[in-house]
């Protein structure tokens, strides 16, 4: 008698995501999202200088898309669980077209203008943590959710590539406020597709639960706080050659050209890095090279103290960026340690922090580069951060393990009740 055939391993790749329907309305809503940011970013930065003649303020408009969402993710995560999550993606979306809608009213002003910025910054960690926990629900907490976590990280590291440069294109032919305009209309039809192309899901937590509000639920568990630093800490130093890239182009003496291809390194890189682990390596290869990736991602800045040329630059930045696919194994061990009924709060509160840490990173690049030089912050930054992720690696080896010893022991326990009766 012939060996019974074992069952073949799940195939790997992205193909699969797009095989769930909901899958696709998530994804079409997110492109669409990402197109009305980008426009409106620009528009309203192009807008607000036409009104003011105000570098400074014009930069603001940008800052301000960074600095309220730490506001957002620690006032309003609990309204990403606490309220049915098509609901709220709905509703996001909504807020978001109306403060747009606003901006585009003929005699707004600067004060009015920033202030409804600030509205759309404080809204959009609620919904992009909402959305990640709807992936959850949508394809399952295993490779699916990575995959399918990955994808939207890559539309939004190629929107990075591309919108700005069509947004631009755009501005040439109307005005900041007809093109406003645009981003209303984004958000509208990604409101439509998430109401109509995902189904309806109650609330993952009930009025009078046990759950504390706001971030604390999470931080009290030890392997969740060091998986939020894993997402964090790397991004906050990775963030300092894309803050510096226009006085380092200057250096370099490589112009308009120079910065743009500096600007594009960074994303080319994390966006053929994440596409390589998710098509080619499986979901036990991906986390297992996911803790080495993560000390090695920012190694390569450590190249900008031997003065490079450009060239050589890009050729560090892709290597940087492409070691970044590391998320890919995180995002599997978050969905695992947080639990069902915190899900969305968790992503709100990780979406939250990844914005605030980029918006600090930035800053303090700036603070060194002015005292210690461009290249010098650079290569700062990666001594810095590759020590900083050296050390979450080593904790999260040891939280990994403390969750495997509290598993094992409870599974032993429910055995040992099982057989008692008791």
């Amino acid at each position: 008698m012939s060996a019974p055939r074992q069952a073949a391993p799940a195939p790997a790749g992205y193909g699969r995501v797009f095989a769930v329907p909901e899958f696709r309305a998530v994804f079409a809503a997110h492109v669409l999202s990402m197109l009305g940011v980008i426009v409106g970013e620009i528009a309203l930065s192009v807008l607000v200088y036409d009104l003011t003649r105000s570098p400074l303020l014009s930069a603001l408009t940008f800052a301000l898309g960074f600095l309220p969402y730490a506001v957002g993710g620690a006032l309003l995560a609990p309204v990403a669980d606490g309220f049915p999550a098509r609901r709220v993606l709905v509703a996001c979306d909504l807020v978001c077209a109306g403060c747009a809608a606003l901006m585009t009213v003929p005699g707004t002003g600067i004060g009015l203008l920033l202030a409804l910025r600030c509205a759309l910054a404080v809204v959009s960690p609620v919904f992009s943590g909402t959305r990640m926990a709807t992936l959850a629900d949508v394809l399952g907490d295993g490779d699916l959710f990575v995959l399918g976590r990955s994808l939207l990280r890559i539309v939004a590291q190629s929107a990075l590539l591309v919108g700005y440069g069509l947004g631009g294109l755009l501005l040439t032919a109307v005005t900041p406020r007809h093109a406003l305009l645009i981003t209303v209309g984004t958000f509208l039809a990604s409101a439509a597709l998430l109401r109509c192309g995902t189904r309806h899901r109650p609330a993952r937590t009930r009025p009078g639960t046990d759950a504390p509000p706001g971030p604390r639920a999470l931080f009290a568990d030890r392997r969740v706080r060091v998986l939020l630093l894993l997402f964090w800490v790397p991004a906050a130093f990775s963030v300092v050659p894309e803050a510096l890239a226009a006085p380092y182009a200057d250096e370099l003496g490589g112009g308009s050209t120079g910065l743009g291809l500096l600007m594009c390194a960074l994303p080319v890189g994390t966006v053929a890095g994440e596409l390589f682990a998710g098509a080619r390596l499986r979901p036990v290869a991906r986390e297992r090279v996911a803790l080495p990736l993560l000390c090695l991602t920012l190694l390569p800045y450590l190249g900008y103290a031997l003065r490079p040329g450009l060239a050589v630059s890009l050729l560090l930045l892709l290597l940087s960026g492409a070691g970044s696919a590391y998320t890919l194994g995180l995002d599997q061990w978050f969905v695992r340690a947080v639990p069902q009924e915190l899900s969305g709060r968790a992503m709100t509160v990780l979406s939250a922090g990844l914005m605030t840490v980029q918006g600090i990173g930035m800053a303090l690049a700036g603070v060194a580069a002015q005292t210690a030089g461009v290249r010098a912050a650079v290569a700062g930054a990666g001594v810095a951060g590759v020590l900083c992720c050296c050390g979450l690696a080593v904790a999260a080896r040891a939280t990994e393990k403390g969750a495997e010893t509290r598993e094992a022991t409870e599974s032993r326990d429910g055995a040992a009740r099982n057989m008692t009766g008791r």
